[in-house]
């Protein structure tokens, strides 16, 4: 049995630096042209992301296996949280103009995380300290390959950015052999991760105030900002119920589905968030926003059966048919709405009523 693990107020004050960030990158999906959004968008969106959810995880695992509350620890945290400050404010559609800051951000951040894999490899013996040394050595390889991108233009610098990005992701895949010896604290990594969903699920409510906009404040706009409401608490509900009551905290691994599973989840958190701005306050093309908001919801339901699985009690577990279901349900009203118009506030009823029976299948 892993030994209890809290989290720090400094790790939860930690988080708000990335509400920021989050938000600016969620940003970029709002950028309509002709009743779309362009593709050079959706994948800034993905190239902006990954680097923020990478470098909260990075930091989360640390804490994971190695976190202690003491004084040096805490600096290390506090210098890293400046770098995510630079990180932030460089997070632009323009990226070209902000990339030295981005780069520095980005890279001080990963820097500060292998350090501290160093430093505490010396304090630690056995599997601990071979881990550490490996993790330490790994990400310093990667954050090197990043910041060499620093004296290179156009796509070269881009191309040695994302390929240190890359290296830095696949790292602890590719050292399952000496991180399973080393495992994770589960009850800690989903109460971390639970917390950084919440925050996207703000970014939904956000979404959803948005629309009652003093300007807007008619029937149709409440009724749609009711709607959104009802289906992100139903997300809500299914998410969290599931982490709470239905997941055996005390298996023991490396944490890996759940690791890069919420990368997914949180992704498609902000699509969904955007999703909602989108159908109510921008003139968006009917197949596009289908498409859009449906590939939304089904990367959510996919990414968050994928990670509650592995974790799930035996007697819990969602059957095949299961499965089945709740894609017939989605793939129907999908096709309906293919071949039948509707209103955006039809969609929301539809989607709300899919992530009621999805919660109220998983959580009983």
């Amino acid at each position: 049995m892993a030994e209890e693990k809290k989290v720090t107020w400094l790790e939860l004050f930690y988080d708000l630096l990335f509400v920021a960030a989050v938000a600016t990158t969620t940003h970029v999906l709002l950028h309509v042209e002709k009743g779309y959004i362009h593709p050079e968008y959706l994948l800034k969106f993905v190239l902006m992301f990954i680097p923020i959810w990478w470098s909260w995880t990075g930091e989360t695992m640390f804490i994971n296996r190695f976190g202690q509350d003491c004084m040096h620890q805490r600096i290390f945290i506090i210098l890293q949280m400046l770098f995510v400050l630079v990180l932030t404010s460089s997070l632009s559609v323009d990226f070209d103009q902000y990339y030295l800051s981005f780069l520095i951000g980005y890279s001080g951040v990963r820097a500060i995380t292998a350090i501290q894999y160093m430093v505490v490899q010396h304090l630690e013996e056995g599997d601990k300290k071979t881990a550490a040394r490996f993790l330490g050595t790994c990400f310093g390889i990667g954050v090197l390959i990043s910041f060499l991108s620093i004296f290179f233009d156009s796509w070269i610098r881009y191309a040695l950015l994302y390929a240190g990005i890359i290296v830095d992701v696949f790292v602890p895949i590719f050292g399952r052999k000496y991180l399973v010896k080393a495992p994770t604290n589960t009850a800690h990594l989903l109460e971390r991760y639970a917390l950084l969903t919440l925050i996207l699920f703000g970014e939904s409510v956000v979404s959803t105030l948005f629309v009652l906009q003093p300007q807007k404040g008619d029937w149709n706009s409440i009724s749609f900002s009711i709607i959104s409401f009802i289906l992100i608490i139903s997300m809500w509900w299914q998410y969290f119920e599931n982490v709470e009551r239905k997941v055996n905290k005390s298996i023991q691994g490396t944490g890996q589905s759940i690791i890069y599973g919420h990368l997914f989840i949180l992704m498609s958190l902000s699509m969904i968030a955007a999703s909602i701005k989108l159908m109510f306050i921008y003139e968006i093309h009917y197949l596009f926003i289908l498409y859009f908001v449906f590939s939304s919801v089904l990367l959510y339901f996919i990414s968050t059966t994928i990670v509650f699985h592995q974790y799930r009690y035996v007697q819990h577990r969602l059957k095949i048919y299961h499965l089945g279901l709740f894609l017939g349900v989605l793939l129907t009203f999908f096709i309906i709405n293919m071949i039948v118009v509707v209103s955006n506030i039809v969609i929301m009823v539809e989607l709300t009523l899919f992530f009621i029976i999805y919660a109220k299948i998983t959580t009983t």
